[in-house]
C-alpha cells in the first residue's frame, strides 16, 4: 500500500486529491492547523475515527513555518508521496500579509523540501505552484514563459518554484512543479471570487442578501474544474521522471462574464444586484491569464472535460442546494454524464 502526504488537505484541491488517492488504494495522511474551532468540513465525509477498523485517512497537526513539527511528521510516516498543497492562498490577502505570506508560501516549501533530502527517503515531491507567477507576462503562458510576479503571492510561489528546480537539480530528488490555472469546484473558498458570485446568486434567490461586492471585472482568467487538475497532480508523480508542466484549459473568460453567467443561469439581472468595491481591487493587477497546456496534453493526456459554463452552472447549482432551494438545472447528472466513474462524492 502507498502512504501519501498531503498538506493543505483540508483545501479544496487536497480533499478532493485525498479522495482520489483513497480511491486508488492509498494510506492517506494529512497536515492541519491546530484551531479552536473544526475546520475539516471538506473532508469530514472521509475520515473515519482512529478508533475504527483501519482507517486509511489520518490527520496530523503541524504548520508549514515549523521545521521540527515536518521533520517529525515526515520521519514517522516515510511517505512515498508528497503533494505540497499548503499556503497562505489568497492573492488580494497577500498584500495585506506579506511576511506571513513569504514565510509560509515560500519558505514552507523549503522547509518540506530540506527535510525530504535528510530523510534520505526516495519520496517524490509535488509542488503546487500557480499561474499567478506568469503576472504580466504576455499570454498564451507555457513552460519557457517567465515569470513576472505581481503580488506577494506570486513571488513567493517564484521562490519556492526556484527551489523545487534546484533541489531536483542539485540532489536528484524527484520533485515536480505543477503550474495550475485557475481551478474552481463548489469546494472553493468562500473569498475566492467564482464562489464569492455563486454564492451570492443562491443568496440573492433565496431572498437572504441584495448585492455582492467585487473588484475587477475585466480581469480574465483560465478557470478549470479542480478534480480534473488533482488527477494531474496524481499523474505527474507517475511517471518515469520529474519534471514542471501547466495546467489549465487553454481558454480563458472575463470575471464580468463569470458573474453574467452565473446571474443569467439562475433568471437573475447582474445590473440590479453587483456593485464594485475598490478595496478588493489589487495595487497591482495580473490582467490575462491563459494556459498553454500543449506539454501537459502529450505527457499527461490533459483533456478537460468541463468547460466554462458547465463549471458555472456546477457552482451554482451547488450553491442553490446548499441555500436550501431547487438547483436550476442538475449539476450531478452534468458531472456524472462526463465522469461515468466519478470518484469524488458530489457536493
Amino acid at each position: 500500500m502507498k502512504k501519501a502526504l498531503i498538506t493543505g488537505i483540508t483545501g479544496q484541491d487536497g480533499s478532493y486529491l485525498a479522495e482520489l488517492l483513497l480511491s486508488k488504494g492509498y494510506e492517506v495522511h494529512g497536515i492541519i492547523r491546530r484551531a479552536s474551532t473544526f475546520n475539516t468540513a471538506r473532508i469530514d465525509h472521509i475520515f473515519r475515527d482512529l478508533h475504527e477498523t483501519d482507517p486509511k485517512l489520518l490527520l496530523h497537526y503541524g504548520d508549514l513555518s515549523d521545521s521540527e513539527q515536518i521533520s517529525s511528521i515526515i520521519y514517522n510516516i516515510e511517505p512515498d508521496e508528497v503533494y505540497h498543497l499548503g499556503a497562505q492562498s489568497h492573492v488580494r490577502v497577500s498584500f495585506d500579509t506579506p511576511t506571513y505570506t513569504s514565510d509560509v508560501t515560500a519558505l514552507g516549501t523549503t522547509r518540506l523540501l530540506e527535510v525530504i533530502r535528510r530523510s534520505g527517503l526516495p519520496i517524490r515531491f509535488y509542488q503546487a505552484s500557480s499561474s499567478e507567477m506568469f503576472g504580466s507576462a504576455k499570454p498564451p503562458q507555457n513552460e519557457m514563459t517567465p515569470f513576472e510576479p505581481r503580488s506577494p503571492y506570486a513571488c513567493s510561489k517564484v521562490h519556492a518554484y526556484w527551489m523545487v528546480k534546484n533541489y531536483r537539480a542539485g540532489y536528484g530528488m524527484f520533485a515536480s512543479n505543477g503550474i495550475l490555472f485557475n481551478h474552481e469546484s463548489p469546494r472553493r473558498g468562500e473569498t475566492f471570487v467564482t464562489r464569492k458570485v455563486t454564492r451570492a446568486v443562491a443568496s440573492i434567490a433565496a431572498g437572504k442578501q441584495d448585492a455582492v461586492y467585487l473588484g475587477n471585472l475585466d480581469a480574465k482568467r483560465d478557470w478549470g474544474f479542480a478534480p480534473e487538475y488533482v488527477e494531474i497532480m496524481w499523474r505527474m508523480l507517475q511517471r518515469p521522471s520529474p519534471d514542471d508542466y501547466v495546467i489549465g484549459t487553454g481558454r480563458n473568460n472575463t470575471v464580468r462574464e463569470f458573474v453574467d453567467s452565473a446571474f443569467d443561469y439562475a433568471g437573475l439581472d447582474p445590473k440590479k444586484h453587483v456593485r464594485i468595491d475598490k478595496r478588493y481591487f489589487r495595487p497591482t493587477e495580473v490582467d490575462e491569464l491563459v494556459a498553454d497546456t500543449s506539454k501537459a496534453k502529450r505527457d499527461l493526456d490533459m483533456n478537460p472535460r468541463v468547460r466554462f459554463e458547465d463549471l458555472v452552472k456546477i457552482m451554482v447549482d451547488a450553491d442553490m442546494r446548499a441555500s436550501g432551494l431547487e438547483p436550476v438545472g442538475d449539476g450531478d447528472a452534468l458531472l456524472k454524464s462526463k465522469f461515468p466513474d466519478m470518484w469524488w462524492e458530489a457536493d
